[in-house]
């Protein structure tokens, strides 16, 4: 997919081609919160792996705002973090009857509170709930192909029936990253694209 978004790239050279990863609502949390919420000792176990070293584990809990309202079977993302944080969408934080900043993940400081119940206990985070920024994943090879650097805000399309410009998306290069776009649900279902369709730098 990433070869293929690279090859695309170079045969329009009109912008650098990105594949999309459509992320939907999702938990981080710390060794404390986990065995909190699943029982002391407790481990995440592998589902499926994910890029730069995550994976989806097989645990799920349920996430619950300030006016008790749920949504469950929240999937929860691995390895243990040093701080807990909640990813929702933006129709997520209306489900949930509470007001959720955009935020780049790990900028967690100042954000919405949100209770986490689980088969063994549950947990309350003063803040750590946020709608996550939208970004781009890149290694440096891929960075200096684009010719973009860590940090970098850019535009980038879609370029289908919808039509759809993507403002404020953040750069951010590692070694262990693979090139991907990542969106959440609400952005994906507007612009009508789906993980594995890809998007056009324009900066």
């Amino acid at each position: 997919m990433v070869i293929d978004a690279i090859n695309q790239s170079e045969e329009k050279g009109g912008g650098f081609m990105v594949p999309i990863g459509v992320s939907a609502r999702h938990i981080h949390l710390t060794q404390e919160h986990v065995e909190a919420l699943f029982g002391p000792g407790y481990q995440l176990t592998k589902k499926k792996d994910l890029m730069g070293g995550q994976f989806a584990s097989n645990e799920t809990v349920t996430i619950v705002g300030l006016k008790l309202r749920a949504i469950e079977n929240v999937r929860i993302l691995g390895p243990v973090r040093k701080a807990s944080q909640v990813e929702v969408s933006a129709t997520d934080a209306i489900k949930l009857g509470m007001k959720v900043p955009v935020r780049e993940s790990g900028n967690i400081k100042g954000s919405a509170p949100i209770a986490i119940v689980g088969p063994k206990g549950a947990i309350y985070l003063n803040e750590g709930c946020i709608v996550a920024m939208r970004h781009i994943h890149m290694s440096p090879k891929d960075a200096q192909a684009a010719g973009v650097k860590d940090g970098d805000i850019v535009s980038v399309k879609a370029d289908n029936e919808r039509g759809t410009i993507f403002n404020h998306v953040k750069i951010r290069v590692d070694d262990s990253f693979t090139l991907e776009m990542h969106i959440d649900t609400d952005e994906a279902n507007a612009a009508q694209i789906a993980t594995g369709n890809t998007v056009t730098i324009i900066k």
